[in-house]
């Protein structure tokens, strides 16, 4: 142990000599992993290149915005008591990147963590974290192994007591042996002690600032009568947090202050209640004890499983630190995403909208899926981040009157007032208020109308196409089947009846009128036309949709509003800055006072099913973070099929917090503590619950994971202890001590218990299906 522990403490000068000599991967490397061309332009960027400047001199002052108090913040469950006395964050209306109209990235200083450097001068790290227990050296030094060949470039590592501490010494020397320089970064929650032993074996400290000096998370309500109450337990955490500065400081080691929104400190919940700006004040408390011993060398998490809260603390961060002239990085990350597509999908919307703000440096995707798994769609992550920045793509400055960052207003698009509700063509129903998905479809689909209907979502009543929960409202027909084409119109006649819209090209609908069809005009065609509308319809024909480019003068634009479309389709060109025209855009109609309702029509290419999630959960999300858009229209190119990309809009929208069609899942991505298999439970569980939108389930493999990081479900299953399951309703315990092989069904009997359980609908196929096999058996 004293040779591993001689052979550990000796990095930091090895440290010094190899920093600037460990190879990273090149932005090129990333394309050639990932298939990507170095010519491709990302469309989601709008890039300037990025900020200079290092050191804590390196950010220009700011000026402007309200200093006196912490302005309106977003408050989800409860409006900030007001006390006496309460620390004040100055929170300005105004600056939390460099540029609202391009991508920049924001200059930062450089933080060290051993050969990797993390800030604005430096490419965006990579990282994930180890699923194995510890204390098992091999196994977890394997694992560490293969996610640096998978290309991560910091690994996590929980350390839990002091065993888990003292293993980590032979990790660390261990991996030195076999020529992994790969810094180590030691995940602590509730002892400090802890974090003081194993600094002297890796590079980096995690610090929660909700339970570092507050030990186990609890939800009672404190109340404080005034500010020396407050400072009295700030004081008594700096004595804690101190001793682990001046030890990482001495040892040349970094820190993370990693806030996360559900495990904030009683004394922040009684002053800000769960909000970003109590997550910005959580980690603020912990900086002012680093700077006060003047150790620069740390940066800052703001991690949520919501993707809106994620983004808000983020900016509320940034923003601050603007106001207060600091530059630390910052590290990006959706906690508890989940796995699979919707995994992909939170963390693209959260860490993609930041990217292309021109916020973070170091990023990790939290899947429940082995490590290495998690290195793919970070890589893709960064590579948006970095050729946003890199690219000079972007529109000219322009000034912003509604988008408000402090708080989320989203603008509702007026819908279209019922004419005849009884109607299947009434055009009410081809938008749906939560959001609308519009489908593309090909007129070759119509060769195999059930399988049509299928990749719609429609279910199947008597044989016929209904919407379902998860059917596109309207499809988009680029051509129009002919009219003497029985086949085919019969189709579009029975998704009509299911309340299906059609929207299809004004000079298709000259040839091929269908009744109910609403015609999709460009403002060419509508200024060719004169602006006269019954001069361009064909007869029959009632509804219009504009499809805009996004750089349409006011003028048109309102020309275009004043004769009531049902909807404008927002198609930026695929060379243009997806995110910054669309802000220019909706900035520009709410200045006009145009309320028609936006859909973004997206058109993505790829190889791959990640490249269509990780970018267009980049690209949309970015937008309807901040509450700018109605609906998605996805379109792609490549082979990836109907139902993919209706499931894929759908997706976003739920991730977006607009539309929820199935269970959301809160799943951490495991770690040292986790107390059971999480792949094969979160399995479980989604088997006999997916079928539950608007049903949140929170599924955590341990107590550090368990009610602190859960605060946005309704359910939650916590592992305990070996064995054993808890089982949470909001943030109650409310049955314990359940064994594991039982738990999974009492999950389903409590959610019966609080009335929040459907039946599944069984397909009609699948009684069909049913009664064949009864009969045979008869």
């Amino acid at each position: 142990e004293k040779a591993a522990l001689r052979q550990v403490q000796a990095a930091p000068e090895r440290e010094e000599e190899r920093r600037g000599e460990k190879k990273r991967e090149s932005v090129s490397d990333m394309r050639l992993k990932l298939g990507r061309s170095d010519g491709l332009v990302v469309r989601a960027s709008g890039a300037s290149s990025s900020g200079s400047g290092s050191g804590r001199g390196g950010v220009p002052k700011r000026t402007g915005g309200n200093t006196s108090n912490r302005g309106g913040l977003w408050t989800p469950n409860q409006a900030a008591p007001s006390v006496e006395g309460t620390p004040q964050l100055i929170l300005p209306q105004g600056l939390y990147c460099e540029t609202i109209y391009k991508t920049q990235r924001r200059p930062t200083s450089t933080v060290w963590v051993g050969p990797v450097p993390i800030g604005s001068e430096h490419p965006i790290a990579r990282q994930t974290m180890t699923t194995t227990d510890t204390k098992n050296v091999d196994a977890t030094v394997e694992q560490v192994m293969k996610c640096a060949d998978a290309g991560a470039d910091l690994v996590r590592i929980t350390v839990q007591g002091g065993r888990e501490a003292e293993a980590c010494m032979h990790i660390r020397e261990k991996l030195f042996k076999y020529g992994y320089d790969t810094p180590l970064v030691a995940d602590i929650h509730f002892n400090p002690k802890v974090a003081l032993r194993v600094c002297d074996a890796f590079e980096k400290i995690r610090v929660n600032p909700g339970n570092f000096a507050d030990g186990i998370k609890k939800f009672d309500d404190l109340t404080y009568e005034n500010r020396e109450q407050y400072d009295a337990e700030v004081e008594a955490m700096e004595e804690m947090f101190t001793p682990l500065v001046e030890k990482c400081k001495k040892l040349g080691r970094a820190i993370r202050i990693g806030t996360n929104h559900g495990s904030l400190s009683a004394r922040i919940l009684s002053f800000y209640g769960d909000t970003p700006g109590g997550m910005v004040e959580s980690a603020f408390e912990f900086a002012r004890v680093c700077r006060k011993n003047d150790f620069h060398n740390f940066l800052f998490s703001m991690k949520a499983s919501n993707p809106l809260v994620m983004v808000q603390a983020y900016r509320l961060l940034a923003s601050e630190m603007y106001k207060q002239e600091w530059n630390y990085p910052l590290h990006l990350g959706v906690t508890e995403a989940g796995e699979g597509e919707d995994g992909r999908m939170k963390s693209a919307i959260g860490i993609g909208a930041l990217l292309l703000d021109g916020l973070g440096d170091t990023i990790r995707v939290s899947l429940t899926e082995d490590p290495e798994l998690e290195m793919e769609p970070c890589s893709r992550l960064a590579l948006i981040g970095t050729e946003a920045s890199d690219l000079e793509i972007g529109v000219d400055p322009f000034e912003e009157e509604h988008r408000d960052f402090t708080s989320f207003e989203k603008r509702k698009g007026a819908l279209p007032e019922a004419k005849d509700e009884a109607s299947p063509l009434d055009a009410s129903k081809f938008l749906h208020r939560d959001g609308s998905v519009h489908s593309v479809v090909d007129l070759k689909a119509f060769d195999n109308p059930d399988l049509l209907y299928r990749d719609l979502g429609a279910k199947f009543v008597l044989g016929l196409p209904f919407k379902d929960i998860a059917t596109s409202d309207s499809i988009i027909l680029k051509e129009l089947p002919d009219a003497s084409d029985a086949g085919a119109m019969l189709a579009i006649k029975r998704l009509q009846e299911g309340e299906v819209g059609l929207f299809a090209p004004l000079s298709e609908l000259k040839k091929n009128a269908i009744k109910g069809a609403v015609a999709l005009i460009t403002m060419q065609e509508f200024k060719a036309g004169g602006g006269d509308l019954a001069s361009l319809l064909p007869q029959g024909i009632e509804n219009v949709a504009f499809l805009l480019s996004g750089e349409e003068s006011s003028e048109d634009l309102k020309s275009a509003a004043a004769v009531d479309p049902l909807c404008l389709y927002l198609k930026v060109e695929l060379e243009k800055s997806r995110v910054h025209i669309s802000r220019k855009f909706f900035e520009n109609i709410q200045q006009s006072n145009i309320e028609t309702a936006v859909l973004h029509y997206v058109v993505l290419d790829g190889s791959e099913r990640d490249d269509i999630i990780i970018t267009g959960g980049a690209e949309c999300g970015a937008l309807l973070v901040d509450g700018l858009g109605d609906g998605l229209v996805l379109e792609s190119p490549g082979d990836f099929g109907l139902e993919f990309l209706r499931l894929t809009s759908f997706g976003m929208l739920q991730g977006c917090r607009m539309r929820s069609t199935k269970t959301d899942y809160v799943s951490c991505p495991s770690c040292g503590r986790t107390l059971f298999d999480l792949q094969e439970v979160t399995n479980a569980i989604q088997q006999k619950t997916g079928h539950l939108p608007g049903v949140t389930i929170a599924i955590m493999g341990c107590i550090v994971n368990g009610p602190g990081e859960m605060a946005d479900a309704d359910f939650g299953y916590v592992g305990t202890v070996p064995g054993k399951i808890d089982l949470y309703y909001g943030k109650e315990v409310v049955r314990k001590g359940i064994k594991m092989d039982e738990a999974v069904d009492e999950l389903v009997e409590l959610i019966k218990d609080y009335d929040m359980w459907v039946e599944p609908e069984v397909e009609e196929a699948d009684e069909e299906a049913d009664e064949e096999a009864t009969m045979a058996a008869v």
